[in-house]
């Protein structure tokens, strides 16, 4: 019960903005209320007479229209709203739907908690002459066919002077009138302790539908099928597997719905949606984001990290130490049940701490963008992407099912401060070990990517530190050896200058060379000395292999018998370090003349 307990907690702090419209944002229901979106808008006089009509533009802000349990949760019955519903409810061609609808309403503008507004739109319906008035002014037609029923109808009353708006979707007190008469009518339901308040009230009988926009009609509570396998031979009825009050389920599910719609506590991938937001209000980073969104550009491990701590403090200094930080992550198997597939509850500072290590540790240089940290659907799509082309661009993108589940994978990571796991891991590290297959974006993306989740795996599971700098007296076999392959690839390349269509040997041996180092580097360098170094200048000639020496120097310091086993995830981070180190503009003066030859 924690998640509708946070989203009671979330709707009682913002209580300010129910049934109140802000451009830009979705509005929060009252209790007894929904939001939809409506077709039609009528206007009335005060006494039912027809005005005019128009037809609402489609990407026009949702409002606010009233529901019963039965009606905020129907699908294919017959359950009126009790005034804004659909044509074929208002208008008398469906005698069933229309009887419905009209006893309801009936029923409360003959209450003790009737609204002015109502008594004129009363009127108008007994008229029967809702299609006549909507084809006489053309805001439907005969062309629309089936469609027309399926339009919602929204009212509008003027010409009553009681100094409120005239629009029934904007007037607070025909809000109010409503829940006095609905609650009246809920005093005959079953009364109980609510499990998720603690109170004894009455009891919800159906839950509201569409709490996460995306779903549409899936529930987050259903107990409505009382045939098959619904209780699984767990219980008899509904009420023994939970209890809950008519107002905990209408606020829980009303503040879900306003968080799940525009409020920026959302994002969805692959059909899977991540709710990460504070109760009362107060702005959280999103947990599926980078912690700082936009960084400045610095190529210093120091600064990068100076930078993260400047960011920690600064959402330190708006989030209180004590406040909440609630993740929810809602998917829909089938079209009416949703599922809470994931759920954490942290403090503030817990929260904002975990976020700032992970960032801590997966990051690495990205060329003229500094030092980054890649964000988590970068990484899912380096590991599990298929290449497709966007817009004239080569781009990795991964099928929805397996984005949904490895986002979350990793977001539970990272708040649990769990392990990066290995096989999104070897997924980068192999992805990124046959280079030649992608285009130099995507070259350099994954490569990024890649040493980024290599880092941050290293650490936590040997505890190694790996700087963001060459280190060439590093005690690696693997980093050395990629150091190697960067060498050997930048060799050939300056032969033939700045045709990067034309793929050195190193870069399509590069498979090959992780599973037998020493038996690959033997070939590449047979093929540079052959072909390549006679065409370079001779101080280009003896800087490389002045460097290649160097390194099979240290390589030559590990056992004879490990020089041609397969190589760790880390030699791609000494290629990497190495092959920026030489594209440096200190190194390139050095090379300068070798370019030119």
């Amino acid at each position: 019960m924690g998640l509708l307990q946070k989203a009671i907690e979330t709707y009682d702090a913002h209580v300010g903005f129910v049934g109140k419209y802000i451009e830009g944002k979705t509005v929060l229901a009252p209790i007894g209320h929904i939001v939809t979106r409506a077709d039609i808008e009528i206007t009335l006089n005060q006494d039912g007479e027809f005005c005019g009509a128009r037809r609402i533009d489609k990407h026009a802000p949702k409002i606010i229209i009233p529901a019963t349990e039965s009606s905020a949760g129907r699908t294919s019955g017959i359950c009126a709203h009790p005034l804004c519903d659909q044509l074929k409810y208002l208008a008398p061609n469906d005698v069933e739907r229309h009887d419905a609808f009209m006893r309801q309403f009936s029923a409360w503008c003959n209450s003790s908690f009737a609204h002015p507004k109502l008594k004129p739109i009363l009127n108008y319906l007994r008229h029967e002459s809702i299609l006549k008035d909507l084809f006489a002014t053309q805001i439907i037609s005969e062309e629309e066919n089936k469609d027309i029923e399926k339009l919602l109808v929204c009212w509008r009353v003027i010409g009553l002077n009681d100094g409120m708006p005239s629009a029934c979707w904007q007037d607070q007190s025909l809000f109010e009138a409503f829940n006095q008469f609905y609650a009246e009518q809920q005093k005959q339901a079953s009364v109980a302790i609510c499990m998720v308040s603690g109170k004894e009230s009455s009891v919800a009988q159906q839950h509201p539908k569409g709490v996460i926009p995306f779903y549409g009609n899936a529930k987050l509570i259903s107990s409505n099928d009382t045939s098959g396998f619904t209780y699984l031979g767990r219980f008899t009825a509904n009420d023994q597997a939970a209890q809950i009050s008519y107002e905990a389920s209408q606020k829980a599910h009303n503040a879900l719905r306003w968080l799940a719609s525009e409020q920026g506590a959302q994002a969805v991938y692959g059909g899977r949606t991540f709710l990460c937001w504070n109760p009362k209000g107060k702005k959280v980073p999103q947990c599926t984001s980078v912690f700082m969104s936009s960084p400045p550009v610095t190529q210093k491990q120091s600064d990068y990290l100076m930078q993260l701590k400047e960011t920690l403090q600064g959402y330190q200094s708006r989030l209180p130490e004590s406040a909440d930080v609630v993740i929810a992550v809602f998917d829909a198997a089938t079209s009416g049940r949703l599922a809470l597939t994931c759920y954490r509850e942290l403090r503030g500072s817990d929260f904002l701490s975990r976020l700032y290590d992970w960032d801590a540790l997966c990051c690495w240089p990205n060329g003229v963008f500094g030092i980054q940290s890649p964000g988590l659907y970068q990484i899912v799509n380096c590991a599990f992407g298929n290449r497709q082309e966007d817009k004239g661009k080569t781009i990795l993108k991964t099928d929805d099912k397996v984005l949904s589940q490895q986002m979350q994978r990793l977001v539970a990571c990272r708040i649990d401060r769990s392990p990066m796991p290995s096989d999104i891991v070897k997924a980068v590290t192999n992805r990124a070990s046959v280079l030649f297959i992608y285009d130099m974006n995507l070259r350099r993306n994954i490569l990024f990517v890649a040493c980024a989740v290599i880092r941050k795996y290293r650490f936590e599971k040997y505890k190694e530190e790996w700087k963001m700098y060459l280190e060439p007296e590093k005690r690696d076999r693997s980093y050395q050896f990629g150091r190697l392959l960067a060498i050997f690839e930048k060799a050939e390349r300056d032969t033939y200058g700045s045709d990067e269509d034309r793929e050195p040997n190193a870069i399509r041996q590069q498979a090959i060379f992780c599973q037998r180092p020493m038996y690959a580097a033997g070939n590449i360098e047979k093929q540079l000395e052959q072909a390549y170094f006679p065409r370079l200048k001779p101080r280009g000639r003896m800087f490389y292999k002045k460097l290649i020496g160097q390194i099979m120097e240290q390589i030559s310091a590990f056992p004879k018998e490990e020089w041609n086993l397969p190589l760790s995830e880390t030699y791609l981070m000494g290629y990497y370090l190495q092959r920026n180190d030489l594209y440096t503009a200190k190194n390139n003066e050095n090379t300068e003349e070798t370019e030119n030859g």
